[in-house]
């Protein structure tokens, strides 16, 4: 039999806390730092929001788990819970060691009751994108595993049996569009200290993680060195072709616009960038990757 949660309390536990992560994360400023996720302060009193070692945040009193954590790891490293997306376009979170073992109860418990849960995506050391409410939909033992939704539509899909193909790229968008891009968009930015690579402009809400090579190409993966931080004027410069980028990192304009006469935006904003050179990463990992950025100064000198 399952025991009732702990009923208005959990409710206003969880209910504090997305409001508070509403507040705190916005448009200009959506990540938070693993110092405030423990800081958090519940009706007057510390309740952390995630566990300080373990990625299930699963509280003493609660019976289903509260959220849950995946680790920043550089591009190219393991996570120690590598979450994948299953054919069903829904994310997986892997059991953490025992599958008996409290945490892993919390998120079946979570799955059971239907409650929802913060999931915190790691983008940098110690920093964090929150997604909220997200809800586990499955349990998957034998994967040691559950699946997760990121919001109604995904919540429902397992309820109706299979997963028609429309369905499954539906939720795939989702997926992609809730998460991938949102994450992808945070790692570029912030390796790129919040500012345009090439004109050093610092408003984040005018910035871009742009592709190299776009993510409809097979090889266009969101890694942040397939990735530059553009504002939005450069981003869709860079993708019309209007400017490249050679493998050494100097920016190119295309001749006819060179040649063109208009106003200060055209002189300033993009004549201006010919043979300048971008600013790069601090973190060599991070720099773009030379042969994609190859690879698309090509696709630039061909449509040139």
């Amino acid at each position: 039999m399952i025991m009732p949660l702990g009923g208005d309390l959990d409710s206003r536990i969880r209910t504090a806390g997305m409001a508070w992560l509403r507040q705190r994360c916005t448009p200009e400023n959506p990540v938070i730092r693993r110092g405030e996720l423990l800081d958090f302060k519940f009706e007057g009193r510390a309740f952390p929001l995630i566990d300080n070692q373990l990625g299930i945040r699963k509280p003493q009193g609660m019976t289903a788990a509260l959220s849950i954590l995946t680790t920043y790891t550089s591009d190219g490293a393991r996570a120690p819970y590598e979450d994948a997306v299953g054919d069903d376009g829904l994310l997986r979170y892997k059991f953490q060691g025992n599958p008996q073992h409290y945490t892993n109860v919390g998120l079946r418990v979570a799955f059971e009751h239907k409650v929802p849960l913060m999931w915190f995506f790691g983008i940098k050391q110690g920093l964090y994108l929150p997604f909220f409410p997200v809800w586990i939909v499955a349990i998957e033992a034998e994967q040691s595993q559950v699946a997760v939704a990121l919001d109604e539509a995904q919540r429902h899909l397992l309820t109706e049996g299979p997963v028609s193909l429309i369905e499954r790229r539906y939720s795939e968008r989702i997926t992609r569009q809730r998460l991938h891009q949102p994450v992808f968009r945070q790692r570029v930015i912030q390796a790129y200290e919040s500012s345009c690579a090439m004109c050093h402009l610092r408003h984040r809400a005018l910035l871009d993680a742009a592709h190299i090579i776009p993510d409809r190409d097979a090889r266009g993966v969101p890694a942040i060195s397939n990735g530059l931080a553009l504002c939005k004027i450069h981003h869709a410069a860079y993708d019309q072709n209007i400017l490249g980028i050679r493998p050494d990192y100097v920016i190119e304009v295309r001749e006819d616009i060179l040649e063109e006469v208009d106003g200060p935006m055209l002189k300033h904003g993009l004549q201006a960038m010919h043979d300048l050179s971008l600013t790069l990463p601090r973190r060599r990992a991070d720099r773009p990757d030379h042969d994609l950025l190859e690879e698309r100064y090509e696709r630039f000198r061909s449509a040139v």
